[in-house]
């Protein structure tokens, strides 16, 4: 990665920050929407955080009166002290407005607004509450991603795909592990196995319609393209006017109805009797 690209991750990274003091202050989160769950993390580090900060302003003021008759040094050095406290107090900003959050398609695990790791919820194969001490940060790009929070995870998902997630300088790593911290670990664990549980029955209904809907369409179609259902109706209604016409009528050689009469018996040569003599 070049230097300029580096410098740039590291600005956009400052103004993440900074930008999570005011949505702190506003008591605002930020990618959390209506219907989504967050998972906070940021309850594990305040008391360190705030611990700190305190020491750092105690700083600020005992170089401020050490330097107190030489102003250029004193401004440096204020300017820096304050920036350090207010950068302390950004990483809590940060944890506290950008929490883990579980939609109905993915789980976002957050790093601050150092990184952010999107997991699928059909890809995680299993997920349960692990809690380990962290004694170092892993830094090798394995498939195994460890989003501690005070020195400590407490939520292992297994994945059965692999998913890529960026750091902060950009490189890029394959994942099929994730261990990550939440105030909350026994709670977000049951969280998310609802959360798979409803997915999968999402993706169950929707594979039904879709084969239901392929079978009536296999139905409808009949030989030639033509819709079983017309073309029955259609036969059915030539041959209700056929037998109707056959049922009114019977057609004669001259192709004039004929009355509808009893016919007469024939006469036999007895019954007619012998022949009468001419003179």
């Amino acid at each position: 990665m070049s230097r300029g690209t580096a410098l740039r991750r590291l600005a956009a990274h400052e103004g993440r920050w900074l930008m999570s003091l005011g949505w702190w202050v506003a008591r605002r989160r930020i990618g959390v929407a209506p219907g989504e769950r967050a998972l906070g993390y940021a309850g594990a580090q305040a008391a360190i955080i705030y611990g700190l900060a305190f020491v750092c302003l105690v700083e600020t003021v005992g170089i401020g009166v050490l330097l107190a008759g030489k102003a250029v040094v004193h401004e440096v050095m204020l300017f820096i002290d304050g920036y350090t406290v207010l950068t302390v107090l950004g990483l809590q900003a940060a944890a506290v407005t950008r929490p883990h959050v579980l939609g109905a398609a993915e789980l976002r695990l957050r790093d601050g607004a150092r990184r952010e790791i999107r997991i699928p919820l059909e890809r995680i194969a299993s997920v349960r509450y692990d809690l380990r001490f962290v004694r170092e940060q892993r830094e090798d790009g394995g498939e195994v991603a460890e989003l501690a929070v005070a020195g400590q995870t407490s939520v292992t998902v297994e994945l059965s795909e692999p998913v890529v997630a960026v750091r902060l300088l950009g490189r890029r790593e394959t994942l099929r592990t994730v261990r990550f911290h939440t105030d909350e670990a026994r709670a977000a664990v049951t969280a998310v196995r609802e959360g798979m549980a409803a997915r999968a029955g999402m993706r169950e209904r929707a594979g039904m319609r879709e084969g239901a809907g392929a079978l009536e369409a296999e139905g409808a179609a009949g030989p030639g393209g033509m819709p079983e259902a017309a073309g029955s109706q259609k036969a059915s209604g030539v041959l209700e006017a056929s037998g109707a016409s056959e049922a009114g009528r019977t057609p004669t050689a001259g192709g004039a109805p004929k009355a509808n009469r009893t016919p007469e018996p024939a006469k036999t040569p007895e019954a007619a009797g012998p022949p009468v003599k001419q003179a």
